[in-house]
């Protein structure tokens, strides 16, 4: 745990959350800024900073993390109509709060604009 992270703070229930799932490995929890009706986000329990410092034994701890999303997109009934997962990686992408997180954003249509 990063003492200064808050998702980590999160993570131990020392910071508030809206906790919609947790185990010993993942936690996702309710964006405090949603931009759409369904807005999570998804982060693993170990504190890694980014996609950057993923290591080579981390497979298994992502591909939960996309189990995980496909489950809440099920609970948030937002499977069928469609959702969409995000990782920003740095500060040019927005990454604000740096502890690797997946957004899962859906409830409405989202338009892809890049630029």
């Amino acid at each position: 745990m990063s003492t200064d992270c808050i998702f980590c703070k999160i993570i131990a229930r020392q910071a508030p959350a809206k906790i919609v799932y947790q185990d010993e490995h993942v936690t996702a929890f309710h964006d405090a800024s949603p931009h759409t009706p369904v807005h999570l986000l998804i982060v693993p329990n170990r504190h890694i900073a980014s996609v950057n410092e993923v290591g080579d034994g981390d497979e298994q701890l992502l591909g939960h993390l996309m189990t995980v999303a496909r489950q809440l997109a099920a609970q948030e009934k937002v499977a069928r109509s469609g959702y969409r997962l995000v990782i920003n990686t740095g500060p040019d992408t927005g990454q604000s709060v740096f502890h690797l997180h997946m957004h899962l954003v859906g409830g409405r249509p989202i338009p892809l604009r890049l630029g």
